[in-house]
């Protein structure tokens, strides 16, 4: 679109509108198809100025300024999203060297491992055998001592001349008295004893009191042997799980 300009002279022989009007009705013309944009500050009077681009032109501006903002979002975008691929690249890189490294640390555990297998299972064979002999001695009584506190506890002048022991088992539960007043046992001492005068049976209950897991004791009966002279006491003595003791027990386990 091409605009002709005439001199102020033409405009005034035409009546027309003088110069200076007619570049600020075109500039307010043009700012009003342009939509609403920028205030534009009309001054009257002042240096005359001409925007003689057609409004194709401007639009195009704008559209090339659009597109140029809308591709520079696109490349950050796209910097961005790289950055964030590199980044979880970097951490899964870093997280297989690792990894690997755990596996050789593990290999290298297993080979030592199998350097020692044969003192593993010496050992496991040793705790097996522990274990075993915790429980076939979990029973076990040390007769020995039991036998002599017995034997220290006679009358002066009584001998023992026959014993016989029945005590629980590993595997079998100890049989206990039927009568109410009798306390739990694992273990039954009989004891024959002789003795030229006749013993003080009262006195011996009261001495076998004193050993090792005692629950109780009774006189079966005292018999004296007219050829020789001698009395014979039976006598049978009750012992519970405290005289029990201990040898074969695993010590520090639970």
């Amino acid at each position: 679109m091409t605009k002709i300009l005439e001199s102020p002279k033409t405009a005034r022989r035409r009546g027309g509108p003088s110069h200076e009007v007619r570049i600020a009705a075109d500039v307010a013309q043009r700012t009003k198809r342009q939509g609403r944009g920028a205030a534009q500050t009309i001054v009257v009077g002042g240096a005359p100025r001409v925007d003689l681009l057609p409004t194709e032109v401007l639009v195009d501006r704008r559209q090339r300024g659009v597109v140029r903002r809308v591709w520079l979002g696109v490349v950050v975008l796209v910097v961005a999203t790289a950055g964030v691929v590199l980044l979880a690249s970097a951490s899964a890189m870093q997280e297989q060297a690792h990894l690997a490294d755990v596996r050789r640390e593990t290999d290298t555990l297993l080979l030592q491992q199998q350097q020692y297998r044969d003192v593993r299972t010496v050992e496991t064979q040793s705790d097996l055998l522990r274990a075993a002999q915790a429980v076939g001695g979990s029973t076990e009584i040390d007769w020995q001592s039991t036998l002599q506190g017995v034997q220290d506890s006679l009358p002066a002048g009584v001998a023992i001349t026959g014993v016989q022991i029945d005590s629980a088992t590993p595997l079998e539960a100890y049989t206990q008295a039927t009568g109410p007043l009798q306390g739990q046992r694992v273990a039954t001492l009989t004891v024959d004893a002789a003795s030229p005068t006749l013993p003080s049976v009262p006195s011996w209950l009261d001495a076998v009191r004193k050993l090792p897991g005692y629950v109780d004791a009774n006189a079966n009966s005292v018999t004296l042997d007219t050829s020789t002279g001698v009395y014979t006491v039976d006598m049978t003595i009750h012992l519970d799980e405290t005289v029990f003791d201990g040898k074969y027990a695993l010590k520090g386990k639970s």
